[in-house]
């Protein structure tokens, strides 16, 4: 350490400007200080031995003489006034003569002027003796005579004291010493030096002296910082000389001064024999190295030292790293920096050199415990090197680029997640604080690495362990990556911020714990659903693992209760399950003011009359109500029973009857209070005492409020009759039981209309039928609860009826009035609801005929379903009754676009914008979507619009139930356990309960499809591939509306309820193949055959597409990228690889892939639609991304999706093509990606099936049937882009290329140029409009392609391919010259859309043209180049007649021109339209069109 700190006092100090010039060495001075060493060291080693030999008493005797003389001559000498007396030296008489007066003894010398004047009066009397320059060994001969006495010697080492009252102005407070003054004239100073190395050797063995000064130290400190080194090369000699023989401790010092005492001239010298001295004794390396670091040498020495010690790294103690890694650092060059980063990182393991040991006991304490004592367990001494190790990095990335760039990329180029170390991590957050530049670097290599999963949570919290110290002092960089992390659209990336957050509050001090928490505040403030997400998470960790430490910033957290407008419902959850936790945790009294504060805002929002802020009251009470009882449970633990104690249960129970007594009053509220209720129930969060008091007082009120005994007739003025339908039991007696709906529905409209109530009705409490299903599903979790699972207590309500009216509409539908018409579908909106929520509460009994009940029960959903479109296209305006109480859907209304009258459908194109959830858009062939390219899903509406769209005469009219979503109840995913539903018998009993018959059900297809569209919507919303971030002013909550249910679950937990679901959905997906298999048989292959018109054929294709839907929403979840869900995504191929072979086990990875592909790949001859075609193939490519050696499984691909091209799919209504035009962009952009010759596919689809589109009476080709005249656009489109694509791809060539590769690159520029040609020729048949526009874009994208990747190409290759050259360009220029009559065309017309890319194209010629006649130049054909005007025509060839045709063309030669290329050199002038051997190009159009474009 003490090296380190010594070299840190005087570095960046250069020698040089101390110094200037040279002096001859003097004569005769043959002096050897080794061989004077040598002699003196073994004069002192006899000595020794001598000693050793006396008697210690005599020994003792002598040392006390020795050390009594020198203070009787101080005494003596004292008494003249401590002068030296008076002789004839020449030494003592040149001195005093000058200014300095020698004192003995402890005095110091005298120095009676100033320093300078010194030097020079001495200098001069030296130099003006008559006897110069023998006078100079006399002065120097009086010197060693004066010091042969240690005193003595010692006073001249050490400054002189100044007399003050001859203080000149120009003098200083601090003196030199006399040895040092003499040092600095030059006549002197080879002597002095002379005389000093002498002396020296006899100090060498000595120790340190009381007083703590170093004789060998004080002669070397007379030799640094000289104006002037006369001899330095002889300095440099007795310096290494010296090193040699001294002990260890002096050449740590004498290496360290080099620096300080030799120029510049002596650097390169010193650095090679400190460089052998390396290589000789290894326990000088850190002095060495830091010397080293300050010397000016070669780089092939520097490397040969660097070298030298990166071999010997992994050895070096702790202590040395910082001044080794100061050494390789300042050796980098820019040519290997990235090389001598990647060798340093991989080498250095500073996890390894902290106690290894102690370092895993901590860390599984705090994977364990989730908190850890920081402090009190590492040796100090070891921390602080590792803070000095990163302050010499930190310097070094500060002030050199090429230093953090080459740390970031080797961290980068690191491909393997095993290779990366916490120190990669550690210095990559140490450069984002330090080097502001490289931030955006960082953050993208962050981004890569968390996605390929190089970077984990395990390795983070390493790094935040063992560089804690460090990275406290970078926390704002730290939370300002944090931040950016968060804002991303990657899963990954998000939960990696979160723990950068999570462990910079657990790890560092209290200011930066403030910081944390003001920083996640102000996401959760932020308004972006993401972000508010992760901050309430990370919060609620923490709340968890560190209470304490979060109890003390509660303040910042309750703040956010100011921003509670913004938030969904779970976030309002979890903001009150955080403060709940924080304000009723174990500690009472210290949370006891936040309890206080939970208490006012609670009973405030419960209170409000802004019924928003009430249903926030309602969430908030239900949740804290629930964390009352979690945590007082646990709390308990030591008690007997475990048991709430009577306060407290008095306590829950008092807050959910305020609650209650709040919300009693509003339908809405009481549904949200249930459900809330519910989901507190089913999350295990309340006291069993407080469930048993809450399951009577609802069982209670339940049977009050909406059950009525069977044999009670409803009596009322009902404006339809009133019957119990959809019972499932046959009922002989008044024992049963029948839920009232349609009388209380009727009450509640009579109560809206004012209307007064019959007496018997004004007895009873009126209950909304809103409330029915969310009350029972609050019912049957609290007996489920209760009973553990058991519902017989309430089985009677999965079969009972309901009182409702004839649902079927019949004629007389139209005559009713809308009020009517609106009753009905309520009343059919509240039984779908009711019947939701039964089969959501017994859909996991076992018993063979509970399962019979409900999928009868599913059965019924579907036939209301499709009675419900019925009364719905009729009811326009109809707004249905709340099904999901959540704040979202306070403004939520149906979009009822679809069901149209018959005028808003005339309307429908002159009524401007529709409502985004629509669904029912359509566009004209040729108008292409400008999402063609999207990925995402297509939604469950689309089945409906697909098969209905074009549909029947213009009076009919169709629903999709889709855009009704948000009314209906949601489904657990508990339900789609009836996917394993086979052949279920169902006993009908006799009145003695006897067997009377036996009744076979089976999911049927429209129940599976209903199922499976559910379930897909599921996926949909939870299981997305890529985040979707939320538009800016945009309602977040329109998205997750009706799945309040599903998001409290998380996604992994919903992947893996599907992948259970995987084998049974198998099982579905191989019966409806075998179905399309044996009806395509019984039509003998042909596609229009009959049974394919019918509606089982479209619903098992619908079920079809849903399946495969939900297999690749599966199999495309982000998560899977994600570490932990590896055995989930292998149990996944698992279940898929054994319908292949089943029985296998433990096979790998990639065989299970691999199995899978080809499993879900012999699927492909049964697809029934384009549709299902498509996701086939996007879930055959999400199977193939996941393997590492897709080679052969893209080419498989790339031929499935020729197959689809070239199939001839069933025609919709009005022999109109129903493959929509994004679909087949997309298949073919999949195909020609995938295929192995793009060029030749291309050319295949251009060369053969446009031609044979051009002549088919059918308007459809035979090689290609999927190319029509009304899809050309969208394949004409695609190969423009994927041609491009794929030439801008392609390497430029190199002259150092092979000839070879030059063949091979010339040959593919041919193959790409035809097929360019043959595109653009194209336009002449097929003119519309976006035909044209794609000609424009992707035309003038190839040219520049061309002119970047070919034209080099063509530079060296022209001389050896001569007539290949020509035979390229001249095929380009029939293409350039239709670019140019398009450009005319679209003049012409007017077009802005197309017009606007004509400058960019006239521009991207005229380079055209540059670079060709350069070429020529270069290959010295210039001969064959010339230019000439060229007219300007349509796109059938014709002359465009401009008003400016009849004047002079003069003007027009600087813009009109064209060129040509002649191989023959013999093209003659004005040959306009006769192509030659070589090209003809056009760059610009007339004046006319010039001015235009500008």
């Amino acid at each position: 350490m003490f090296y380190v700190t010594a070299r840190a006092r005087c570095s960046g100090v250069s020698v040089a400007s101390y110094r200037a010039g040279k002096s001859k060495r003097r004569a005769g001075d043959t002096f050897s200080v080794v061989t004077y060493l040598k002699k003196t060291l073994v004069r002192m080693i006899s000595k020794r031995r001598l000693s050793v030999s006396e008697d210690k008493v005599s020994l003792t005797a002598d040392t006390s003489e020795a050390r009594k003389q020198p203070l009787s001559k101080k005494t003596k000498k004292s008494h003249v006034h401590n002068e030296v007396e008076e002789n004839d030296s020449v030494f003592v008489k040149f001195l005093k003569t000058s200014g300095i007066t020698l004192k003995t003894g402890e005095s110091q010398n005298q120095l009676a002027v100033d320093q300078i004047v010194f030097q020079k009066k001495l200098f001069q009397t030296l130099r003006k003796h008559p006897s110069y320059p023998t006078i100079i060994d006399e002065f120097v001969s009086g010197l060693e005579s004066y010091i042969e006495d240690q005193d003595s010697f010692r006073n001249c080492l050490l400054s002189c004291e100044r007399l003050q009252d001859e203080e000149t102005s120009m003098g200083t407070s601090y003196c030199k010493s006399l040895i040092k003054l003499l040092l600095g004239i030059d006549i002197l100073q080879p002597a002095v030096i002379k005389v000093l190395f002498e002396k020296l050797p006899e100090f060498l063995f000595e120790k340190v002296n009381s007083d703590g000064i170093s004789i060998p130290r004080l002669i070397i400190n007379q030799l640094k910082w000289l104006d002037r080194v006369v001899d330095s090369k002889d300095l440099t000699t007795k310096i290494m000389q010296l090193i040699s023989v001294a002990p260890l401790y002096l050449q740590h010092d004498f290496v360290i001064s080099l620096p300080e005492i030799l120029g510049d001239s002596q650097h390169a010298d010193v650095g090679k024999e400190l460089s052998d001295l390396l290589t000789e004794n290894t326990l000088l390396t850190v002095p060495i190295l830091d010397v080293l670091s300050s010397l000016q040498l070669e780089s092939k020495l520097l490397i040969k030292v660097r070298q030298l010690v990166m071999s010997k790294l992994s050895s070096v103690s702790l202590d040395d790293l910082p001044v080794i890694i100061k050494f390789i650092l300042h050796s980098v060059t820019p040519t290997d920096a990235l090389e001598v980063i990647s060798e340093l990182r991989e080498k250095l393991d500073l996890q390894h050199c902290i106690l290894p040991s102690q370092c895993q006991v901590s860390l599984s304490k705090l994977r364990n415990k989730g908190q850890a004592s920081f402090s009190g367990n590492r040796e100090n001494s070891s921390q602080d090197c590792v803070t000095l190790l990163f302050d010499v990095i930190k310097s070094a990335i500060r002030y050199e680029k090429i230093i953090s760039e080459a740390w970031i990329k080797a961290i980068e180029t690191t491909p393997s997640e095993t290779e990366h170390k916490i120190f990669d991590l550690a210095m990559l957050l140490i450069i984002y604080s330090t080097n502001t530049q490289t931030k955006k670097y960082i953050e993208r290599v962050l981004r890569n690495k968390i996605r390929s999963g190089c970077f984990e949570e395990d390795l983070l919290q390493g790094t935040f362990y063992i560089h804690y110290l460090v990275l406290k002092d970078v926390c704002p960089s730290i939370l300002s990556l944090a931040q950016s992390l968060l804002n991303s659209l990657d899963q990954s990336i998000i939960s990696f911020g979160s723990l950068l957050y999570r462990y910079s509050f657990m790890f560092f001090d209290t200011y930066c714990q403030q910081e944390v928490i003001g920083a996640l505040v102000t996401h959760v403030c932020s308004r972006n659903e993401v972000e508010v997400d992760a901050a309430l998470d990370v919060l609620l960790e923490l709340v968890v693992l560190s209470p304490s430490a979060m109890r003390m910033n509660a303040v910042f957290v309750k703040g956010i209760l100011d921003y509670l407008d913004n938030m969904s419902p779970q976030q309002i959850r979890k903001l009150f399950c955080i403060l709940s936790t924080l304000a009723f945790s174990k500690q009472h009294e210290a949370s006891s003011h936040i309890q206080d504060d939970m208490h006012m805002v609670i009973r405030k929002q419960l209170s409000s009359t802004i019924f928003k802020y009430k249903l926030i009251g309602i969430v908030g009470a239900v949740t804290m109500a629930g964390i009352m009882a979690a945590d007082s449970r646990s709390s308990n633990l030591t008690s007997e029973s475990g048991d709430l104690s009577n306060e407290e249960c008095t306590q829950v129970i008092s807050l959910l009857q305020l609650v209650h007594s709040c919300s009693e009053q509003s339908p809405q509220a009481s549904g949200l209070y249930y459900d809330e209720f519910a989901n507190l129930i089913h999350g295990r969060m309340l006291a069993p005492e407080a469930l048993e008091w809450l399951g009577q007082t609802i069982f209670n009120d339940f049977q009050d409020a909406f059950v009525v005994d069977a044999c009670v007739v409803p009596e009322g003025d009902y404006p339809f009759p009133v019957k119990a339908l959809y019972g499932l039991e046959d009922y002989d007696s008044c024992d049963g039981i029948v839920i009232n709906l349609l009388p209380l529905l009727f009450s509640q409209d009579f109560v809206k209309d004012g209307s007064t109530l019959t007496s018997q009705e004004s007895d009873q409490k009126l209950v909304s039928p809103l409330c029915l299903a969310p009350y029972f599903r609050l019912l049957r979790l609290c007996v489920d609860r209760q009973h553990n699972g058991n519902l017989e207590e309430i089985d009677g309500l999965l079969d009972c009826p309901i009182f409702l009216t004839d649902l079927e509409p019949g004629e007389r539908l139209q005559s009713m009035s809308v009020k009517e018409r609106s009753f009905l579908c309520s009343l059919i909106f509240l039984t779908l609801n009711w019947f939701r929520e039964v089969v959501n509460a017994f859909c996991r009994q076992k018993l063979p005929e509970m399962k019979g009940k409900v999928l009868t029960r599913l059965k019924h959903i579907v036939e209301l379903q499709q009675l419900l479109e019925k009364h719905l296209a009729v009811t326009p305006d109809y707004v249905p009754p709340l099904a999901n109480f959540d704040l979202e859907t306070l403004e939520v209304t149906p979009h009822t676009s679809t069901a149209i009258s018959a005028k808003i459908r005339i309307q429908g194109k002159t009524g401007g914008k529709k409502r985004k959830a629509d669904g029912s858009k359509t566009s004209s062939p040729d108008v292409l979507s400008k999402e063609d390219n999207s990925e995402c899903d297509p939604t469950p509406a689309e089945r409906s619009q697909q098969e209905k769209e074009f549909k029947g005469k213009e009076e009919k009219t169709s629903v999709s139930l889709q855009n009704y979503h948000a009314f209906f109840r949601e489904l657990d995913i508990e339900v789609f356990s009836i996917l394993r539903c086979g052949l279920v018998a169902k006993f009908i009993l006799d009145t003695e309960m006897h067997t009377e018959a036996t009744e076979v059900v089976q999911l049927q297809p429209p129940e599976l499809l209903f199922l499976l569209e559910d379930l897909a919507q599921k996926l949909d919303n939870m299981l997305t591939p890529v985040a979707r971030r939320v538009p800016f002013l945009k309602s977040k909550g329109n998205r997750n509306i009706g799945f309040s249910h599903l998001h409290q679950r998380s996604a992994p937990e919903i992947a893996f309820r599907v992948v259970q679901l995987l084998n049974p959905m198998c099982n579905h997906l191989e019966n409806i193949h075998n179905y399309f298999q044996c009806l395509t048989a019984e039509n003998h292959g042909v596609v229009d055959g009959p049974g394919i018109t019918g509606q089982e054929y479209h619903i098992m294709s619908s079920c079809y597409l849903r399946l495969l839907q939900i297999f690749h929403g599966l199999f495309a979840w982000s998560g899977f990228c994600q570490l932990q869900n590896n055995n989930l995504l292998y149990s996944a191929l698992g279940t898929l690889a054994s319908r292949m072979k089943p029985g296998e086990r433990d096979q790998s990875m990639e065989e299970l892939l691999r199995q899978s592909f080809h499993y879900l790949q012999n699927f492909h001859a049964s697809i029934p639609s384009f549709q299902c075609a498509l996701y086939l193939i996007r879930l055959l490519m999400v199977i193939l991304e996941k393997s590492t050696a897709p080679a052969e499984n893209k080419r498989q691909i790339a031929s499935l999706a020729k197959q689809f091209l070239c199939r001839v799919w069933p025609s919709g209504e009005k022999e109109r093509s129903n493959i929509p035009n994004d679909q087949l962009q997309s298949l073919l952009g999949i195909y020609l990606e995938h295929t192995d010759s793009v060029l030749k596919a291309i050319e295949e689809i251009a060369g053969v099936g446009v031609p044979e589109l051009m002549n088919s009476p059918k308007e459809a080709s035979s090689t290609f049937p999927t190319l029509t005249r009304t899809t050309f656009v969208i394949f004409f489109r695609v190969m423009m882009t994927e041609l491009e694509k794929t030439v801008k791809g392609l390497q430029a060539g190199t002259a150092a290329d092979s000839q070879q590769i030059h063949e091979e690159k010339l040959l593919y520029w041919n193959m790409a140029v035809r097929d360019f040609s043959i595109l653009i020729n194209l336009i002449k048949v097929f003119d519309s409009r976006p035909v044209l526009y794609a000609c424009l874009k992707y035309g003038r994208l190839f040219v520049e392609a061309f002119l970047k990747q070919c034209m080099p190409l063509l530079d060296f290759s022209f001389r050896k391919h001569r007539e290949d050259v020509l035979s390229l360009l001249e095929t380009f220029q029939l293409s350039t010259r239709l670019l140019h009559h398009l450009c005319g065309h679209s003049k012409i017309h007017q077009d802005t859309k197309l017009t606007k890319h004509v400058p960019l194209l006239k521009k991207t010629l005229e380079l055209l043209v540059c670079r060709v006649k350069a070429m020529l130049i270069l290959n010295n054909c210039r001969e064959a180049f010339w230019l000439g005007n060229l007219k300007n025509r349509d796109l059938q060839g014709e002359e465009i007649i401009s008003q400016n045709s009849q004047e002079s063309t003069a003007n027009e030669s600087e813009s009109d021109t064209s060129f040509h290329v002649s191989g023959s050199q013999a093209a003659k002038d004005g040959e306009e339209d006769k192509a030659s051997d070589g090209e003809k190009e056009q760059e610009s159009d007339d004046d006319e069109s010039d001015d235009d474009s500008d």
